[in-house]
């Protein structure tokens, strides 16, 4: 009966969705599991430039990238940016879900109060350690060359870590934190949970570095590998690109330090485990692996089944150690494939667009993590006086 009853539910979210993470896809994941079907408002370009400032993201790259959240079934473009009753009862949505942060109008209106005070309002845990501001006080902090990683693939707290990577004249309890705690269950819950027709796969093979596949005849199996650093739109082209070429596509993600070695600078900007679950939550990826090898080999190739190996546009530099080809056995194998995904998109690109606007972007963070630190005490003492601290 209650099986009944949740596959008649619809949810509604809504939000910016400003360069889409995995933290955005976790809340989705979670309003997901509250229902049967997902409808998710995105707002306008203008809209939210009058609220909270400059987006990053055009309208026409967020509603895309929302689309390929696996969890999402439908996108409504345009949605308002004060959600009301009126919204829900259009989309037959039978309540609104969204994190247990604050998000406020330009004049400090809790966005969420009209279906709060009639009870069609639920909330879940954000993802504690990622969010749009911190991502782009990460970009910003890379022209003063404050995010050097050093030697070490993980250094949490330090001068030069992720931890430097968000304004330190103000810090949101919400949205101002940046060091983002990886966990197995986190991965498993990303994990799409469809093998290629084999065995079930256990906790343990889900998070090894290279699992064990026994395909069955039939499954076609695609392999790409990169570095999928901020997960953007010219990701997503190629990736769909990709899954087109079979029935099963594994993406291989290169650590932190490799990933440095052939993007240089201070790139990565996310960390390995980061990028792990950011291209997880995208609908035409089946399967990752964690800190795959630069050199696509006889072995790996011969474990995985692979079919064929597949590459975008960008350029393929020969291995930092030995300087062969990286995809020099996929191509002798006659299984390599160079794909257009028509979309010129880079990472390097977003973080110009981030340096281009620098002034109006660090105006951004700091005006929102300044309003969240007032919301915040403005909770807390209200709970102190309620006798609920």
């Amino acid at each position: 009966m209650e099986a009944e009853k949740k596959k008649q539910i619809r949810v509604w979210c809504d939000g910016c969705y400003d360069m889409v993470h995995f933290g955005h896809a976790n809340s989705l994941r979670q309003a997901k599991a509250l229902g049967a079907y997902l409808i998710v408002g995105v707002h306008t370009d203008e809209e939210i430039t009058k609220h909270k400032g400059p987006p990053v993201y055009t309208e026409e790259e967020r509603y895309k990238m929302v689309r390929a959240i696996k969890w999402v079934d439908e996108v409504v473009e345009g949605a308002p940016y004060v959600t009301t009753l009126e919204t829900l009862d259009k989309y037959n949505c039978d309540f609104c879900v969204h994190g247990d942060d604050i998000t406020m109008t330009a004049d400090g209106v809790d966005t969420y109060h009209l279906v709060k005070e009639a009870g069609r309002y639920k909330e879940v845990k954000r993802t504690a350690g990622v969010s749009t501001t911190d991502l782009v006080g990460r970009m910003l902090l890379m022209t003063r060359q404050h995010f050097y990683r050093g030697q070490r693939e993980y250094e949490v707290g330090k001068e030069g870590s992720s931890t430097m990577g968000q304004d330190s004249a103000a810090r949101s309890p919400w949205t101002g934190c940046s060091q983002f705690l990886p966990t197995t269950q986190k991965i498993i819950q990303f994990s799409e949970g469809k093998e290629p027709k084999v065995h079930a796969l256990t906790a343990t093979e889900m998070l090894s570095s290279i699992v064990a596949y026994h395909p069955q005849p039939g499954d076609r199996i695609v392999y790409v590998a990169g570095a999928f650093d901020l997960f953007h739109v010219g990701h997503l082209d190629f990736l769909e690109k990709a899954r087109a070429e079979g029935d099963f596509l594994i993406v291989g993600l290169h650590t932190d330090p490799v990933v440095n070695s052939y993007k240089g600078k201070n790139y990565p900007i996310m960390n390995l485990h980061e990028r792990v679950l950011s291209v997880l939550a995208c609908k035409y990826v089946s399967e990752v692996v964690i800190g795959a090898p630069y050199v696509v080999s006889a072995d790996l190739m011969d474990h995985f089944k692979i079919d064929i190996v597949c590459h975008g546009n960008t350029p393929i530099q020969p291995d930092s150690e030995t300087g062969e080809d990286a995809y020099g056995i996929p191509k002798k194998r006659g299984c390599f494939k160079f794909l257009d995904s028509s979309n010129q998109m880079t990472t390097e690109k977003i973080v110009e667009r981030i340096i281009q606007h620098r002034l109006e972007f660090e105006t951004r963070n700091q005006k929102k993590e300044l309003k969240e630190i007032a919301a915040f005490e403005a909770m807390k003492k209200s709970q102190m006086l309620n006798g609920e601290a």
